[in-house]
């Protein structure tokens, strides 16, 4: 009965969408004629949009209802009209979403009606004989065909009765299951389609690596030429002085060896910062889990920890592991304002699992240079994907996921 009340819930819903769907396409016929004159572009762009809109909802209904996801279109470029209309019509996806579209048009509304029309025949045609029953013998009642007597009573309506029964427990889902998975044929991207994405996803991949790697080579020379180097300088002219007055002021210049000898020491200090940044030595020592558990006793808010026993990893996965939780709770630190937190890793042997999170104030944006950012090109460059929930008022959950697969 679950799997005929879920069918029917996405047959009625598809009924709703399908009468959109119909006032879409008269909208989409309408806006290219006039787009021959010049006058129909911008509607045009805007019709695409909106068929894109309802073919993601329908792939996500067919999804639920087939237990298998269905790749979501692109979303929609930015620019100016012409700019957007140019990519939809360049998009592998549109001419299936157009033919889904006629189809849904025309047999999403009359699949719909099955769902009421069987209800209303079951309950009549079951309940047609008790009427007559109760009712005067001389009362006029019909069925389909006149009922004058028992065995017209029982023979067409309780039989068409019995019959919807059956057409709602069976039929239905047999429907809306040949209906989602005809959908799906449309929907879900082709082979070149999915090569396409998946390119375009590695291209916009590898480009946020290199910015990455472009931004951190360029923390690395702000920090040794502000810091190591500063020192550094500052010690070679510290040594050259001592040396010009070794023979005219030796207390001087043993003050000025002294400077420069703590010199060295703060450079060196300085220096192992900076080499902690590229690949913190605390990794290859203890490997993530150590490296995690000491995060987390370092950081002021207190957290709980869960680590799945793990050998070692990818060093990249790692580092991207560690600089991730890192990050996630300096922010929870410095941004949340919560009381506690909670850090999982997982590993199933093809990927590693991060997920952190607090009882903040959430309201956690990207924009805002929270680090979040940096995170999700970091993950981006090892194919991960990152999920985050901050709605305001809290709480944050921050999702990161590796691949561990050499």
């Amino acid at each position: 009965m679950a799997r005929a009340a879920r069918s029917a819930r996405y047959l009625l819903a598809g009924g709703l969408s399908a009468t959109v769907a119909a006032l879409v396409l008269a909208g989409l016929v309408g806006s290219a004629v006039l787009s021959l004159v010049g006058i129909g572009v911008p509607v045009l762009a805007w019709v695409l949009r909106m068929v894109r809109s309802l073919a993601d909802g329908q792939r996500r209904s067919a999804g639920r209802l087939l237990g298998a996801a269905i790749p979501q279109g692109a979303p929609p470029d930015s620019g100016s009209v012409v700019v957007r209309l140019r990519a939809a019509l360049r998009d592998p996806a549109t001419p299936r979403e157009l033919a889904w579209l006629v189809l849904h048009a025309a047999v999403g509304l009359p699949a719909a009606l099955c769902v009421p029309a069987l209800c209303v025949l079951a309950v009549g045609g079951l309940s047609t004989p008790l009427f007559w029953w109760v009712a005067a013998p001389e009362a006029p009642m019909t069925f389909f065909i006149p009922i004058t007597s028992w065995s017209r009573a029982l023979a067409v309506p309780a039989l068409t009765g019995f019959a919807s029964l059956v057409a709602l427990r069976y039929g239905i889902p047999i429907l809306g299951s040949a209906l989602a998975t005809a959908y799906r044929v449309l929907l879900a991207p082709s082979a070149h389609g999915q090569l396409s994405r998946r390119v375009e996803e590695l291209s916009a991949t590898r480009a946020g690596a290199l910015d990455a790697h472009a931004a951190e080579l360029r923390r690395i020379e702000r920090d040794l030429h502000d810091g190591v180097q500063a020192r550094l300088v500052a010690i070679a002219i510290q040594l050259g002085v001592a040396q010009g007055q070794r023979s005219a002021a030796p207390q001087l210049a043993d003050q000025l060896i002294e400077r420069a000898r703590s010199g060295v020491e703060d450079a060196l200090e300085e220096m192992r910062h900076v080499v902690r940044g590229v690949y913190p030595p605390i990794l290859a020592d203890r490997g993530l889990s150590g490296a995690v558990d000491a995060l987390a006793v370092a950081c002021p808010v207190p957290v709980e920890t869960r680590i799945d026993p793990m050998g070692r990893l990818l060093p990249a996965v790692e580092s991207a592991a560690y600089f991730v939780i890192a990050e996630a709770l300096t922010n929870i630190a410095k941004h949340s304002g919560a009381t506690t937190a909670s850090l999982c890793l997982e590993h199933d042997g093809a990927r590693l699992l991060v997920r952190v999170d607090d009882n903040g104030a959430g309201g956690a944006d990207e924009s805002r240079g929270t680090g979040l950012s940096g995170i999700r090109r970091r993950v981006a460059a090892l194919d991960g994907c990152v999920g985050l929930d901050s709605p305001r008022g809290g709480p944050t959950r921050l999702r990161v996921e590796l691949p561990c697969a050499s």
